[in-house]
């Protein structure tokens, strides 16, 4: 099969009903620090690398197991496995580029059909968090690069690309997008948006392609 069309997908807020770092930190009794700073980072207000960086340190010591377990029972969003089914079945290949954790987005790949994902990796020594991360998802630049080598490989161009976010760092992604949505956003994401949904139902973006 020829796929025709590209859509990417944020995960957090996007895809999981919430953001996994500030469910682990709340578990791990580092909430409040935590989800002050992915507040500001979803904003636009603070750079993600540092948020990213900051955030990911104050979960240092956390047992990794915990971590496994939380990452595999997070809620996901209404109407996502609809939305992908129905996409898939016209020619798109579905991608998930998240500045969250592999723990999350590799487990929900088979459960909500998207075809790969891309994300970040939190580190751990000794069945303990470091409180260190790495991966590909690290920069507010990582999903629109991204984006511009998954359309290299599949030959499929902007106009075909479809992205849908929630935060300042989907704004590369959808820079390389012909159709921008939306989900549930921050001001400074919707601004830039082609289609808005302020429903926490993604099947709702159907609606519009």
């Amino acid at each position: 099969m020829r796929f025709e069309r590209l859509a990417v997908f944020d995960f957090d807020s996007t895809l999981m009903d919430g953001e996994t770092i500030d469910i682990l930190a709340d578990a791990y009794g580092v909430g409040a620090e935590v989800s002050n700073i992915t507040t500001k980072a979803m904003s636009g207000e603070i750079d993600f690398f540092d948020s990213l960086i900051a955030r990911v340190s104050l979960l240092k010591g956390m047992p990794y197991q915990d971590a496994v377990d939380i990452c595999h029972n997070l809620p996901y969003i209404k109407g996502a496995k609809q939305l992908i089914t129905e996409l898939k079945s016209r020619s798109y290949k579905i991608v998930c580029l998240s500045g969250g954790f592999r723990l999350a987005t590799t487990y929900a790949k088979d459960i909500l059909g998207y075809d790969t994902e891309f994300a970040n990796i939190l580190r751990h020594k000794d069945g303990l968090l470091t409180g260190e991360v790495g991966g590909e998802m690290m920069f507010e630049f990582s999903k629109g690069q991204m984006i511009q080598r998954l359309q290299n490989l599949l030959n499929i161009d902007k106009t075909n690309t479809m992205s849908v976010g929630d935060g300042a760092n989907d704004l590369s992604m959808f820079a390389q997008s012909g159709i921008k949505v939306a989900f549930c956003a921050k001001e400074v994401l919707k601004n830039e948006a082609d289609i808005k949904i302020d429903e926490k139902d993604l099947s709702k973006i159907l609606n519009f392609i």
